[in-house]
């Protein structure tokens, strides 16, 4: 009888990295240099152009690796991005992960504002804002440098029409089609997505796997040491899971 000793190790996932409103991945560096190599990591990064969710799923979906398993991590406004994705069951995704994100409009008592919204002309987002909005009191200078980089690279157009489509959004009816374990990566001191937006999401999938952490909306950049940690810990978890259910 073969044992534990015997069998290959699995092969560690592949991460899909699905990024958020600014769409250029150019904010994963941090999470991804802490990692050390640990994961392999895949980079989506949406054109300007797309700025719908439908827009955006074809175009995520064109990116998902082919005859490797792979874990998908879709971070704010890439969330229902990421669970609609995984509700197509497409081969070879072992988990979902969702960090700092939402299944519907996360403010529906704001969305009176959208043709508010759409009729405003578009302005630079001041940076004192988004370091309020997204960040802790204190970031660190390269964070700093590396949203002062990154905030050129996005038409301000670009980004009212995808705050638009997040005003519409809602993905709820996609959750229980997902077949794959999910972990909810879920800022303690989020001042752009309440916690109601996590709950929502356990209302109607009672097996979410829940990591709170101390930090603001954006986790995987103030604290990406602990995002590497809980991602590692929800893999191990579920292969030593799959692992107890095979004959």
């Amino acid at each position: 009888m073969a044992t534990d000793m015997d069998r290959p190790s699995r092969p560690l996932p592949l991460l899909v990295l699905l990024p958020g409103m600014d769409g250029t991945g150019m904010m994963f560096t941090p999470f991804i240099e802490a990692l050390h190599h640990r994961l392999d990591t895949k980079v989506v990064r949406y054109p300007e152009a797309l700025t719908s969710y439908p827009d955006c799923l074809a175009f995520a979906r064109e990116q998902l690796p082919l005859g490797r398993p792979f874990l998908l991590l879709g971070e704010s406004f890439s969330g229902p991005i990421a669970i609609a994705v995984a509700a197509e069951q497409p081969q070879g995704l072992a988990g979902l992960v969702l960090c700092s994100t939402f299944a519907r409009n996360p403010r529906p008592g704001l969305a009176w504002m959208a043709p508010i919204l759409s009729a405003l002309p578009p302005k630079r987002l001041p940076l004192a804002l988004l370091r309020r909005l997204l960040l802790s009191r204190q970031p660190s200078g390269p964070l700093l440098a590396l949203v002062r980089a990154m905030l050129p690279q996005v038409p301000i157009a670009t980004l009212k029409a995808r705050l638009l489509a997040v005003m519409a959004i809602d993905h709820t009816p996609l959750l229980e089609q997902v077949q794959v374990p999910i972990l909810a990566l879920v800022a303690a001191h989020d001042r752009l997505i309440p916690k109601a937006a996590v709950d929502w999401i356990r209302a109607h999938r009672s097996d979410l796997d829940i990591v709170t952490l101390k930090g603001p909306h954006w986790l995987l950049q103030t604290r990406p040491e602990a995002c590497v940690q809980a991602i590692q810990a929800f893999i191990e978890r579920n292969q030593t899971t799959s692992a107890s259910t095979r004959p």
